[in-house]
C-alpha cells in the first residue's frame, strides 16, 4: 500500500507518515510543489494525501493531473480551511474524499482503505464525525484563531454574523 503524502509542512508530513506506517502504509513524502507530478510518476502510489494549501498553489491544481496519471489512485484532500465549496470542487476535480485537519490517524486510514478493510486491519470502530460536528469543530477553530471575534469569524466563514451567533449558542453536536 504505497502512500504519497503531498504536504509543505515537513514536520506534519513526517509525523503523519510515522503514524500511517504503523497501519501498513509504505509512506513517501513530497514537500516541494514543483516535484509533485514527478513524485507521482516515480513512486506510482496507490494512495495520495494532498494538502489543500501548498507553498504557492492550491492542492486542487494537482488533482486532475494525479488522477489522469493513474485513475485508480485513491486521492484524499486534507485541509485546515474547510468549506463546502472547496469540498464540492475537489470532488468534481476527481478527489475521492476530503478531510479537515486535524484528522486523527484512524479516520485517515478508514478514509483511505475503507471501513470493510479497516475491520480486517483490526482497527477501532468507525469514528467519522457527522457533518454537523465537523461544522461545529471548524467554527470553533476559526473562532479561536480570531481570538473570539465573532464578526471576523463570520466574515472568514462567509456566514452572516447572526447565523454564526445562533450556531454558537447551540451545544456541540455528538460525533
Amino acid at each position: 500500500m504505497k502512500l504519497l503524502i503531498i504536504e509543505d509542512d515537513e514536520a506534519f508530513a513526517r509525523t503523519l507518515a510515522r503514524r500511517l506506517q504503523k497501519h501498513g502504509f509504505d509512506c513517501h513524502i513530497e514537500n516541494n510543489e514543483e516535484n509533485v507530478l514527478y513524485s507521482v510518476e516515480s513512486i506510482d502510489p496507490d494512495f495520495v494525501l494532498l494538502d489543500m494549501k501548498l507553498q504557492t498553489k492550491s492542492g486542487l491544481h494537482f488533482i486532475e493531473s494525479i488522477k489522469s496519471f493513474k485513475a485508480s489512485i485513491k486521492l484524499v484532500l486534507l485541509t485546515g480551511f474547510a468549506s463546502i465549496a472547496t469540498a464540492v470542487e475537489a470532488v468534481k476535480l476527481g478527489a475521492d474524499d476530503y478531510l479537515t485537519k486535524p484528522a486523527d490517524t484512524l479516520l485517515i486510514v478508514q478514509t483511505l482503505i475503507g471501513t470493510k478493510d479497516v475491520q480486517k486491519a483490526h482497527l477501532e470502530a468507525d469514528s467519522r464525525m457527522s457533518a454537523e460536528r465537523l461544522e461545529w469543530e471548524h467554527i470553533q477553530q476559526v473562532l479561536k484563531a480570531n481570538h473570539g471575534n465573532v464578526s471576523e469569524t463570520a466574515r472568514q466563514l462567509n456566514m452572516h454574523r447572526r447565523t454564526l451567533q445562533r450556531k454558537l449558542q447551540k451545544k456541540p453536536v455528538q460525533k
